[in-house]
């Protein structure tokens, strides 16, 4: 027999209503994302007869599963005479039935089993591997089922992330960013600990309150608070426009990617970064991408870093399209040393992402004092970099100032005096 149950869920989860292969809800401590998983479930389930999956990498018992959660949701809905709760499973009087599963371990008789399931949850979804993505897709298969993923961000490299979060994604597929700002009943004692975190922790506060990736490395020279803080979801109209190019050394598998990311000066003479192009490819790849690029985005010029790649560089990108304006720069310093005036300007406030760049952003918070603490070359980063540069170029010193010449910023950074 079904059961009615009024279940007050934060608007922002309204996508759990709807119906969709894949409904993926990613952000930070706060936002009500498993509590709003069980509750719809449980509702769900209540209504008509469904078989669940609360799945994640590693279950080594019951306890690491969301069953008590569940539990404690039953009894707080006052479903408790519908669901009957053992040990290891959750049973509903019209046959609906939770079950819950480390999917890391699990056998093939227990993955084909699964192929009856109406509704999978993985959660904590940043930990699962390829290789349980690759088996769960495909196995889930029944009329109608549903793959539910809830998670905290920590890299852009995670499956899901990349999954979810990439250039492309999975057609019918519910993708919602979820902080503690969407979560009405957010308690005052996690707001405590929120402003706590704001004023004193400020290297790892982007990541769990506002569900951006794990924080930069240590003496990064970028922060993500200061990144999301300017963050827009417009720009104003723009001044000017470049499209900064990082050519890679080889289109080669597993090589580095050439950055690609154009930048912008608003009317309010604040920057812009505007879009994140970076790819693995040909050099007539890049260049075409590039280009497309510009055209979007009517830009001015192509800001290309010619030290690989000398004259070739602006020749590919003119074998593309002759007449384009194509600026060639050549780098005499390190990265992290040309990085610099570009971040005090983030520090300032002078500089804002219209959306989210995940990728760029994450390569940012591993720019360090001493240079790049990531893998491969931080690509994304010298783009943008090279593209900022060029629009406020009294950020680069003449050769021969001495650098003690130069204003600092507030936190020991050098800076103009002015700005554009």
């Amino acid at each position: 027999m079904p059961i009615t149950v009024n279940v007050d869920v934060p608007a922002a989860f309204a996508g759990l209503f709807e119906p969709a292969r894949y409904k993926a809800f990613y952000g930070g401590r706060g936002s009500a994302k498993s509590h709003s998983f069980a509750m719809v479930l449980l509702m769900q389930a209540g209504r008509s007869p469904l078989r669940v999956l609360c799945a994640r990498e590693v279950q080594n018992s019951i306890k690491d599963s969301v069953k008590q959660l569940l539990d404690d949701k039953i009894k707080a809905l006052g479903m408790a005479g519908f669901y009957k709760s053992t040990q290891s499973e959750i049973r509903g009087n019209n046959g609906s039935l939770f079950i819950f599963a480390g999917l890391g371990r699990m056998t093939a008789d227990q993955i084909k089993s699964m192929e009856g399931i109406d509704r999978a949850w993985i959660e904590e979804a940043q930990t699962i591997s390829a290789a349980s993505l690759e088996i769960l897709n495909p196995t889930i298969r029944k009329a109608h089922s549903e793959l539910w993923f809830s998670w905290n961000p920590r890299h852009a490299s995670d499956p899901v992330d990349q999954r979810f979060r990439g250039p492309v994604v999975p057609e019918r597929s519910i993708i919602r960013r979820v902080n503690y700002d969407d979560n009405p009943f957010f308690p005052d004692v996690l707001e405590q600990e929120r402003e706590f975190d704001e004023q004193h922790n400020p290297m790892r506060y982007g990541h769990i309150w506002l569900g951006e990736y794990e924080p930069m490395a240590m003496g990064a020279i970028w922060d993500r608070l200061t990144i999301h803080q300017s963050r827009r979801a417009d720009a104003p109209p723009m001044q000017r426009i470049v499209v900064g190019v990082d050519p890679a050394g080889s289109s080669a598998l597993g090589a580095n990617s050439t950055g690609i990311v154009a930048c912008g000066i608003g009317d309010d003479g604040r920057g812009f970064v505007l879009e994140d192009a970076s790819l693995v490819g040909t050099p007539e790849q890049w260049a075409r991408t590039a280009i497309a690029v510009y055209d979007m985005l009517d830009a001015d010029a192509i800001v290309a870093e010619t030290n690989y790649g000398g004259e070739m560089v602006a020749g590919t990108i003119r074998s593309v399209r002759a007449t384009v304006k194509v600026i060639e720069v050549r780098a005499t310093r390190g990265k992290h040393v040309r990085a610099e005036p570009i971040s005090a300007l983030y520090s300032l406030g002078k500089i804002s992402h219209v959306g989210a760049f995940p990728e760029l952003e994450n390569q940012m918070c591993l720019m360090t004092a001493e240079g790049f603490a990531g893998d491969g070359s931080p690509d994304r980063v010298d783009a943008l970099v090279w593209g900022m540069t060029e629009l406020f170029p009294k950020l680069t010193p003449k050769p021969g100032l001495p650098a003690h010449l130069l204003p600092k910023t507030a936190n020991n950074r050098y800076a103009p005096h002015r700005w554009r």
